[in-house]
């Protein structure tokens, strides 16, 4: 069902659309500009790997205090006393997931459940998501970056390494759809 904008507020979801979505034009609009606004303020584009990952020195440091300096990953974050939270993309994750909450609780979208086909159990359904989400972990550590910073970011200021990295996604997740769709019909 396609979201229809109300008077009011146009490109906002109307109040009786069960969805309570965004247009997707408007949205990507919304992220563009958001994306421009980070680039100008910050001086960097968008992403969230590094705020996960700051935030995991952060973790590792308060639990094993020295462990940062004899860590070749955790050194640059949060070795020689640099407390790891002192980066803007820490504060840029910590907003979004606190804008994704704070939009999915006034849309009446927060709920606790397993979205899953009719193929397959909850349990696998969420060892498939740990695996995935694993996957893509590494994946981002070993490209720099995550699809928001590799593909919004690097992709806007026309990076090649970037533009590559959005394709191998696409390219990868075409590969999985196939054999993977079974378990969602």
């Amino acid at each position: 069902m396609a979201s229809q904008s109300t008077p009011e507020s146009p490109g906002l979801p109307a109040r009786n659309d069960p969805e309570g979505l965004w247009n997707p034009y408007v949205a990507g609009v919304a992220l563009g500009v958001v994306l421009f606004a980070a680039f100008f303020i910050t001086g960097s584009g968008l992403g969230g790997s590094a705020g996960f990952a700051r935030l995991a020195a952060f973790i590792q440091t308060a639990a094993a205090p020295g462990s940062a300096n004899t860590s070749a990953y955790l050194a640059p974050m949060a070795g020689g006393g640099r407390n790891p939270l002192d980066h803007n993309m820490v504060w840029m994750t910590l907003g979004v997931i606190a804008g994704g909450f704070t939009s999915g609780w006034l849309g009446g979208r927060v709920k606790v459940e397993t979205l899953k086909g009719r193929q397959i159990d909850r349990r696998t359904r969420w060892a498939m998501a740990l695996l995935g989400g694993i996957l893509m972990g590494l994946g981002a550590r070993f490209a720099r970056g995550c699809t928001s910073g590799q593909a919004l970011s690097g992709g806007a200021v026309l990076s090649v390494g970037s533009w590559a990295f959005m394709i191998m996604v696409f390219a990868g997740a075409y590969m999985l759809a196939y054999p993977l769709r079974r378990l969602w019909n």
